[in-house]
């Protein structure tokens, strides 16, 4: 029975990304987005004064088949005194027989303000690879056109962001992919990416010497879906331990862990708990990342970088 229900779950969300135009967020979605900014807005390259390189892995919705998987790799660093910053993302998006292969290059050209602040003006370029193994699904009628053939097709896309920060403050806004590309051109795969607007802020609050608490939240708009929020906490513990939590409108509260093992090594950790219709058929969503960042080559740094 239970084997029964995973295949149904399966075959229906393979339905809606191929047989309808797919109006939820196409973009690969991370709950602590909050930690590697440079995955949402390019602007955000180079902002952390060092050389930066994080991966990332999210396992969604557990116990159903071909639910979505992420994995992606970034990294960035400042340039010309810190006067640029450039950034190279790689990830693969897989849902079923669905996937989303992307190589994006950064670059942000970053404003010393007053009080501290730095204002960065960001655009990335690169591609997204779309593919869809249609002839390896399983189903009741071996005739129809849609299950044909398989899809590859290449989809060059570019976009901006804008970043401002301070040591205690940031506002991020951005639009990642600017192009509405059609996935495929078969007639029968009519989706297209659709536009995805980011509106981020986040502050740090000094509770204690040695506690700090981190609000934030992600505005998320794609065109022909609902907004989604998602509303953050964190609790940091001499700036070495970070335990929160986050939720996501529509979608998922979160629990969230995140550990400064030394100067440069970084490790994060979330975990779903879904909130809609799914939750009946899912266990949760697992999420890793690793930071590696080369502080080294700087002589000091002077506070620890919180966003």
């Amino acid at each position: 029975m239970k084997s029964s229900i995973k295949i149904l779950i399966s075959a229906v969300l393979l339905m809606v990304a191929v047989h309808t135009k797919t109006i939820a967020q196409q973009d690969a979605m991370y709950s602590q987005y909050m930690f590697n900014y440079l995955l949402v807005n390019p602007g955000y390259a180079g902002s952390r004064d060092v050389l930066s390189m994080t991966g990332m892995y999210r396992r969604q919705w557990i116990n159903v088949d071909g639910a979505p998987n992420t994995i992606t790799f970034s990294g960035d660093m400042p340039l010309s005194n810190e006067k640029m910053g450039i950034g190279l993302t790689v990830f693969k998006d897989k849902l079923g027989v669905e996937a989303n292969t992307g190589v994006y290059a950064s670059y942000a050209y970053r404003v010393r303000l007053t009080h501290k602040g730095t204002l960065s003006f960001g655009a990335n370029a690169g591609f997204t690879q779309y593919s869809a193994n249609l002839a390896d699904v399983n189903q009741p009628n071996p005739n129809d056109p849609a299950f044909g053939t398989n899809v590859r097709e290449f989809n060059p896309n570019f976009g901006f962001g804008m970043f401002y920060s301070t040591d205690k403050f940031y506002v991020s806004l951005a639009l990642p992919h600017i192009l509405n590309n059609k996935l495929a051109s078969l007639e029968e795969l009519r989706s297209r990416m659709k536009r995805h607007y980011f509106l981020g802020m986040g502050y740090v609050l000094g509770v204690s010497p040695n506690v700090k608490l981190k609000p934030s939240f992600l505005l998320k708009m794609v065109e022909g879906a609902p907004l989604q929020t998602d509303l953050n906490l964190n609790i940091w513990y001499l700036d070495k331990l970070g335990i929160g939590g986050s939720y996501r409108t529509g979608d998922a509260v979160v629990a969230l862990l995140e550990f400064q093992a030394t100067t440069g090594l970084r490790f994060g950790y979330a975990y779903d708990i879904t909130t809609s219709e799914l939750a009946r058929y899912a266990s949760g969503t697992h999420e890793i990342m690793v930071r590696y960042e080369f502080a080294t080559l700087k002589k000091k740094i002077i506070t620890p970088r919180h966003f």
